[in-house]
């Protein structure tokens, strides 16, 4: 094949995939549930972005097992890798304030520093969490799989009913 046409090829793949990272998001269509803010490349309400629950599900979920100083039993949760939700908004920077619906205030690395993803849940042993059980959403670490996240340091970054996320 002509080197021209390999450039070219090259060239259109790369403005497309520039042009789907520079996209703004979706808008909610349900009462949003998590709102990100700061340094964010990608908005829908103003200068932030809005996620409602479908919205943050069409983002892929996951599922982490693991123990929990909250919970006696085996848990699983279900969610949203961080590191795709901060990829899907664009985030530039250090680090991530999260904010609860309780005022709690914690600070997490953007990218995590013992290279351990946490998950936005939005489940737990397969039922979406309330505000009354630690929910819409809440900040979860795979405890289990890392003697390194026992400590007080992920536990404190574990925010639970989260509702805004500011990247800085």
């Amino acid at each position: 094949m002509d080197l021209r046409i390999w450039i070219g090829a090259i060239v259109a793949l790369l403005f497309s995939v520039v042009a789907s990272l520079a996209a703004p998001l979706q808008g909610p269509q349900e009462e949003p549930i998590l709102v990100i803010s700061g340094n964010i490349q990608s908005t829908n309400v103003g200068e932030t972005a809005q996620f409602d629950r479908p919205m943050l599900e069409a983002l892929g979920l996951v599922t982490i097992e693991t123990h929990t100083p909250w919970y006696q039993d085996l848990v699983v949760f279900e969610g949203v890798r961080f590191s795709d939700l901060m990829a899907a908004v664009g985030a530039k920077g250090d680090n991530v304030t999260a904010k609860a619906l309780n005022d709690y205030v914690t600070t997490l690395p953007l990218k995590d520093d013992a290279g351990h993803d946490p998950i936005i849940a939005l489940k737990r042993d397969g039922r979406y969490m309330t505000v009354r059980d630690k929910g819409p959403l809440c900040i979860i670490y795979p405890f289990d799989s890392d003697a390194d996240l026992q400590t007080q340091t992920y536990y404190a970054r574990s925010a639970w009913q989260l509702s805004r996320l500011v990247v800085e």
